[in-house]
This record gives C-alpha cells, sequence and structure tokens, in this order.
C-alpha cells in the first residue's frame, strides 16, 4: 500500500463509535436493502468499520455514477486556484465556436457557478448520451429560467465543467486531477467514461474503489489538507458544500437541504456526493466522521436513512467504555460478509442429460442466437451466443467462480457466477458485475428437447432501462 494511501485503523470504541450500533447498521442493511456492496466507517481520521459483501471486495473499483460530480467540482475549484477560471466566468464566453448563432439572453447570462450549483435555468437534464456533440446539445438546449433561480439536476452542467477543465488545460480532466488530487490521495487507475469527443463525462462515469472514496470524503473533512498538504483551497470546501441552490420541492428528505458545488447537502448538517443505486460519500462534520458505500439498489433514501438511524447515533461525543469483545465480534463478520447464493443442489439427474447441449433461440430476444451448458462437478459453465461472439459465463455451487462477459452491462467486465438446481428440472444462475451495481438471475427450465430462460435484472440501467427478455429455444 503506497502511503498516501493508508488511513490507520482503530476499534470502533477507542474512536467513540459503538460496535453494537455498527451491527445494528449491518442487520438492518441485510434485512432491508438489496444490496449494498460494500462500506466505510472513517472517525477522527482512523477506519472504524469495513466490510464488502463478497463478492464485492476493497481491491475492485466500482462505477461512481453522479458520485463523480463531486470529482468535477474539485477540478474546477483547483483551476479556479490556479487563477485559471472564476465562477463568475461566462460559460459562453469559453465555447463561442459550439454556441448557438443567435443565444437567448437566458443563456448569455449562464455562469460557470450555475453549472456548479444545478441552477443553469434549464428545466430538466440537458444532454443525451445518443447526442453527437455534447456541448452544443447543452448550449442548444432551451434555457427556460433565468440562471440561478431554478434547481434542475442536470448531469449536462456537470458534463460542461468536465468540458471546461479540457477547454483550459488542453487535456482531460482525469489526467488533470491525477498529480493534484488522485496521486495525493493514492487513488490508482481511475477510470472515466468520455463523450465521442473525448471528454470525460464529469456528471458520471469514474470507477475507483471503496477507500478512495473514503479518503475523498476525509480529504473534504479535512478541509482540503492530506497528510499535512493541502490540495484542495480550504475557500473551495466550504463553498462546495455550502447552500447554493434551494431545491425544497425534491421529495425525499435528504434530496431536499440545499445543493452545493455538486454536492448534496444533508440532513444532521452533512454533505455528500451521491450516485445512482447507492454510491455515497458521506461527509459529517458535526461527527467528525466519513462514510463510504457502494450498492446496487434503487433506494438511495434507505440507504441514507440507514446511515441516521443506526451509525449516527452509535457515534458519541464522548468515548464509550471499551467493548473488546463486541469489537471482536464485528470484525469476525465483517470479514465474512457475503451476498446470498441461490439455494439448491449441486447437481440433478437433468445435468447429464443437457450438458454440452446448444439450445438454438427463438426470435431476437437481446440479439441472442443461443445459449449451451457443460456441468460439471465444480458448477457450471453456461456460454451464450450473439452477433458479437461467445461469453462464457461461470458459475460455482456453494461459492463464486470469476469471468468476463457483457450480458448485462456495456462492455466486458468481470463477472462472479454461482448456480444451483432450484428442483430437477431448474437451474438458477446468479451473475454479478462486481465492478458495477448491475446483476442478473438465469432461471433456466429444461424440458427434453426445450428450454426456457427468464431473466431478471436486480436494478435497470438509467442508460438501458427495458428489462432483459426471456429465451426460448430447442436444442440443435
Amino acid at each position: 500500500m503506497v502511503e498516501a494511501a493508508y488511513l490507520p485503523r482503530s476499534t470502533p470504541e477507542a474512536q467513540g463509535v459503538s460496535s453494537t450500533g455498527i451491527g445494528a447498521f449491518l442487520d438492518a442493511a441485510e434485512r432491508q436493502i438489496s444490496y449494498v456492496h460494500g462500506f466505510m466507517v472513517l472517525r477522527h481520521g482512523h477506519v472504524v468499520a469495513e466490510g464488502w459483501w463478497d463478492p464485492f471486495g476493497p481491491d475492485s473499483p466500482h462505477q461512481l455514477f453522479s458520485l463523480s460530480k463531486s470529482f468535477s467540482s474539485t477540478a474546477i475549484g483547483l483551476l479556479v486556484a490556479e487563477r485559471r477560471l472564476t465562477v463568475e466566468d461566462p460559460v459562453l464566453d469559453l465555447f463561442r465556436e459550439d454556441a448557438p448563432s443567435d443565444p437567448s439572453a437566458n443563456l448569455r447570462a449562464m455562469r460557470v457557478k450555475h453549472l456548479l450549483a444545478m441552477s443553469t435555468g434549464h428545466a430538466d437534464n440537458s444532454v443525451q448520451r445518443t447526442d453527437a456533440n455534447w456541448v452544443q446539445a447543452f448550449l442548444n438546449y432551451p434555457v427556460e429560467f433565468e440562471p440561478g433561480t431554478h434547481f434542475a439536476y442536470n448531469s449536462g452542467a456537470s458534463y460542461m465543467l468536465s468540458a471546461i477543465v479540457q477547454k483550459l488545460t488542453g487535456g482531460r480532466m482525469i489526467e488533470y486531477l491525477r498529480p493534484r488530487l488522485f496521486e495525493p490521495l493514492g487513488i490508482e487507475n481511475p477510470t472515466w467514461e468520455t463523450s465521442p469527443q473525448g471528454i470525460d463525462a464529469g456528471g458520471w462515469g469514474l470507477s475507483i474503489r471503496t477507500p478512495d472514496i473514503a479518503r475523498f470524503g476525509q480529504l473534504y473533512l479535512q478541509r482540503g489538507v492530506w497528510h499535512d498538504q493541502r490540495l484542495i483551497p480550504e475557500t473551495w470546501v466550504e463553498q462546495a458544500s455550502s447552500f447554493h441552490t434551494d431545491n425544497r420541492t425534491m421529495t425525499n428528505p435528504d434530496w431536499a437541504q440545499g445543493y452545493g458545488y455538486q454536492f448534496w447537502r444533508s440532513r444532521h448538517n452533512a454533505f455528500r456526493g451521491d450516485g445512482a443505486f447507492g454510491q455515497f460519500c458521506v461527509i459529517m462534520p458535526d461527527q467528525d466522521a466519513v462514510v463510504a458505500i457502494n450498492s446496487g439498489t434503487p433506494d438511495l433514501q434507505g440507504v441514507l436513512n440507514l446511515v441516521w438511524e443506526h451509525l449516527l447515533p452509535a457515534m458519541s461525543p464522548d468515548q464509550p467504555a471499551a467493548d473488546g469483545a463486541g469489537s471482536d465480534a464485528l470484525k469476525d463478520r465483517l470479514a465474512a460478509l457475503r451476498l446470498p447464493l441461490p439455494e439448491g443442489a449441486a447437481t440433478s439427474p437433468v445435468a447429464g442429460e443437457v450438458s454440452g447441449r446448444t439450445y438454438r433461440i427463438e426470435g431476437t430476444a437481446d440479439g441472442i442466437e443461443s445459449v449451451s451448458f457443460r456441468f460439471d462437478g465444480d458448477g457450471s459453465v453456461i456460454t451464450i451466443r450473439d452477433a458479437s461472439g461467445e461469453q462464457e459465463l461461470r458459475c460455482g455451487h456453494g461459492s463464486r467462480l470469476h469471468s468476463r462477459a457483457s450480458l448485462e452491462v456495456e462492455r466486458s467486465s468481470p463477472v462472479a457466477g454461482a448456480g444451483a438446481w432450484k428442483d430437477e428440472r431448474t437451474y438458477v444462475a446468479q451473475l454479478y458485475w462486481y465492478e458495477t451495481p448491475f446483476a442478473r438471475t438465469l432461471t433456466c427450465r429444461f424440458d427434453g428437447d426445450r428450454i426456457e430462460v427468464d431473466q431478471e435484472s436486480l436494478i435497470s440501467s438509467p442508460f438501458s432501462p427495458k428489462a432483459p427478455a426471456a429465451l426460448r429455444g430447442t436444442a440443435s
């Protein structure tokens, strides 16, 4: 571990945190949320609890979705510190070549601060991934309100922040941040999705590890200082985390506390970066604490509710009495976390009959042409063929096996699979793309030469919301 990445470890009680309270958080997460993937709790600069539900782990990157926005804000803050930009600069002045021929008064009034504070004047999101040129799409989208007067959560505004960084530095934002933020924090091998123009998406697309999120949060908690080195101006930490835009019309309580500069204000005087499906960096100044969470759930408010209901009251202003037994029990529990495995038998009389057979799929369901199976004592290999070729999905029994596939995601990515025979003719395969929030369950029913495969996604991608189709086929 590089020195920059090190955070000291401590028992919870030594930093004024109750092990019982953390255990209650785990109980509630496993009971109420499908699923939290990993979390870290920091208090007084020490890691007091950390755990990942297998197949997720501390060394695997995880898609951040809109938590990426807080890193884009940081890049703008650094440009401001370098006097290459001010938040009062007109957006149009930076992109004259992409501007409409007759820009509206509201577009002319738009400033960098409005991009940061989600108050551009747009009524909704201004950029779609299908747009040919995202900067032009943003500048040509109707600006219905006077900038600064209306809140609209708008990833197009975040993309424009990234485009500004690239415009002023001549390189991608991820490269600008590498020596200024990522390397000092020990964030290794970050990746960021780009637009067709090769500009980092800004509002989404960053992938890093849970410990990286925790260190980023600790940096903001420490008001921009890391290992006695100032990385971010204190004034920017203050501006980014302060209330700039009123969003009280939003329904969930933690999304109605005001918006900063690509950070949300939260209940209990906290602030946070967050992303779809439960990616969180929660900074709690009053408790001198940070909570980093990765998840795969549509219930974002539910995850935050567990933080406030269990972790917040577990943090005492005074040091609790030592609880060695409770701390040891918590440590053992954290080390043994795993998501549920499919229940059922390791094999079936039908396994030998169907092993090695290829089933031609009827119609054009998800573009899948055929599916074949191979069963052995260690589990199964499911081979799916589509227009791009073959993908092999390996599934263990009672444990997970690893392969790569793009069945649930946009590009080939690591996947962990497990399977079991639910009954003599039904095999259930559970697949987790563990660098993403996404998962899929295949329920395969064999009937002579026929097969039916029901596909269920745990959550739907905001970019591909269509549910996967059921497969029907015949052995060739």
